[in-house]
This record gives C-alpha cells, structure tokens and sequence, in this order.
C-alpha cells in the first residue's frame, strides 16, 4: 500500500516566540542534565539567559561554557539570580527532592519556575507548591521531555487533534532507560532523594497518557517495583510498571527500567502505542532498533491505510514558545497547571501504592 503518511503533514515548525531581552531566564540547581534540554529549548524559543547559579562552582562553569554563546554569567549567590528584577523565569533540575523548596523560594522573589521531572517527591511538597502558586499567581511548570522534547511524540498530538485515530481509548507506554550508574550522583539511587522509578521516569508515561486520552485526572489501579539485577543499589528501583484508569474510562498501561542493554544504539528504546476507535498509533522515539536508523519514527494506521512519517527535524518543540507566552501574558495554552501537578500527584501516589516484587 502506497505510503500517505504525507496525507497528515505536521504543523509548521515553531519560530521564536519574543526578541532578544523580551523574556530574560536564569538557571539554577544544575543536578540533573536535563537542565541542558530545558535551557536549550527555551532559547531556542527566544528567550534570554542572563545567569547560572549552582552551589558546586564545577557544573556552574560547565553549563556557562556549554551556552558561552548565550553570554550567560555565574552569579555568586542564588539571592543574586532572585533578586534580579529583569528574570521572570527560573529553570531548576536540582535534586528531585530538593525542587519543591527551590520552586517556592523562586515564586517567593516573584518568578516563574520551570522545573525538570519529577517536580517533587511528596504530597506534602505538592501541597506546599499549590499554597504558593494560589498566594503569588506564579507559574510552577514541568519539562515532561519525553513529550515535549520528542518529535515522534508531537506528531502524535497533531494526529490525534486531528481525528486521525478517532477518540484514544488506551495507551501504552514503554520507558526504558540505560543506567550509566558509574556516572550517576550518589544521591539518584537513594529512594527519598529520588523519589522512586514510578515517581521519576513513571512522571513521563503519566503525563503523556492524560495529555492522549484528554484526562485531567485518573485513577492508580495497580502498580509495583522491583530490583531485579542492581543488589548494590538495593534502593533503586529498576523496574516498575502500573495501570490507570482515566476519568473519561480511557485506561493505560506503562512500564519503566533501568535494564537497557549494552549493545543497544541509543539511550533506550522508548515507545509509546495509543490505542483509538479508528486507528492507533505508535512512537518509536529516538530509534529503530537494529536497523540503524537513529530518529523519531512515528507508524499509524486509519481508515484510510498504513502510514510512516520520520518526524526528525520536521516538528519542533513548539511547547517552549507557548510556554514563554504563557508566562508574558498570564495563560495556559501550552500546559494548564492543573495537568503539570497533576501527572506528577499520580506519579507519587503509584509510587506510594506499589507493592514490590523483587
């Protein structure tokens, strides 16, 4: 069957949201390389980034060397980037169970916050988070990257408002990652730090679920961790799986590791596969494996065929101009708050709920 995947073209790629110095950022908590993708998108969008601060002097100059380009300063202090009138915007990746306090102290000296996943680790953090968004009126977003950085995962958005699939019944992701632990920080395989696999790259699978099945709320039906090869780190979890229920009667199903093999070409092979009435579609971010062909592949079918589109290159990341419009104008268009906390409340309470099984 011929290939008409050309059929559903993608929306424009996105443009700069605002001029040089219209939106100004800084960078703070810098534990977490995630931090690069956040930056990087954001000044792919516009924006400006005027500081970088980090208690270890090492990542501050590594970060300011990566983004040399920008004219980025190391601040001496955090109360230096805070007490910056011109920054609206932090974006944090400190420790994950450190965020919470961070995001507060920045929406304290009125700014926004934008902070990589998993945005906290309690409910009582969260609750913290809510009192100080509803008392400032600030911003604490989350970089749920594995949507909103992947092209593949995009496309399936653009396909799904466009009716393609009909209404999304189901989904099924798949998050696995390599684990590199001898590059990995003390503090990523101590569970209170980290918050546990559900809660962390679980927050992804979460997101990505309400975000295709339209919810803006779910149900944790079943979930469980387990450490099935790693007894040196008998605190990580390096498999977790769980499914959830929407309140639309949509169900998912996902499953999270740290079991990547050596001898794959690539991070992990993560997919996702959503389910609708008239079609489904399926994400293979970052790669097809054995076939050398590193990308962001997406394969669907409808009533009309089956259809391949190599989304690399072809879609942007265009939550971070939205995002930056959000913040200038006060509105919710790229995320609402609601869907950024409430993927991550999900995350901790599947954490919180699963029984282990190794």
């Amino acid at each position: 069957m011929e290939n008409a995947g050309i059929n559903y073209a993608p929306k424009e790629k996105p443009k700069p949201a605002v001029k040089p110095g219209e939106f100004v950022f800084s960078a703070v908590g810098l534990d977490h390389g995630h931090i690069y993708g956040m930056s990087g998108g954001l000044l792919e969008a516009g924006a400006t980034l005027k500081w970088v601060y980090d208690p270890d002097p090492e990542k501050s100059a590594k970060f300011a060397e990566t983004f040399k380009e920008s004219g980025v300063r190391i601040a001496s202090s955090e109360e230096e980037v805070f007490q910056d009138e011109e920054v609206s915007l932090i974006a944090g990746a400190c420790v994950t169970s450190q965020r919470a306090a961070l995001g507060i102290r920045a929406i304290n000296a009125g700014k926004d916050f934008f902070v990589d996943k998993a945005p906290f680790t309690t409910l009582g953090q969260l609750a913290d988070i809510k009192e100080a968004i509803q008392r400032t009126g600030k911003k604490y977003f989350v970089c749920y990257s594995e949507r909103l950085q992947s092209e593949a995962a995009i496309y399936a958005g653009q396909l799904i408002e466009a009716g393609v699939i009909g209404k999304v019944v189901q989904t099924l992701g798949m998050g696995p990652h390599r684990l590199n632990a001898p590059y990995r920080p003390d503090w990523f395989f101590i569970k209170e730090f980290y918050g546990g696999a559900l809660c962390d790259i679980g927050s992804h699978q979460i997101e990505q679920f309400m975000f295709y099945t339209g919810n803006e709320d779910a149900t944790i039906v079943n979930s469980q961790f387990g450490n099935f090869c790693h007894p040196q780190y008998p605190e990580l979890d390096d498999f977790a799986d769980a499914n959830l229920v929407g309140a639309n009667g949509a169900t998912g199903y996902f499953r999270v590791d740290w079991l990547t093999p050596q001898g794959l070409n690539g991070w992990g092979d993560g997919r996702t596969f959503i389910l609708g009435t008239d079609g489904y579609i399926e994400c293979r971010k970052g790669l097809d494996v054995a076939k050398n062909s590193l990308g962001e592949h997406v394969f669907f079918a409808d009533k009309v065929g089956e259809h391949y589109f190599e989304a690399t290159g072809k879609v942007g990341f265009p939550f971070f101009g939205e995002f930056i419009l959000d913040c200038i104008n006060r509105t919710e268009y790229a995320m609402t708050q609601e869907h950024a906390l409430k993927a991550a409340e999900l995350s901790v309470k599947a954490q919180m709920l699963a029984r282990k099984v190794k």
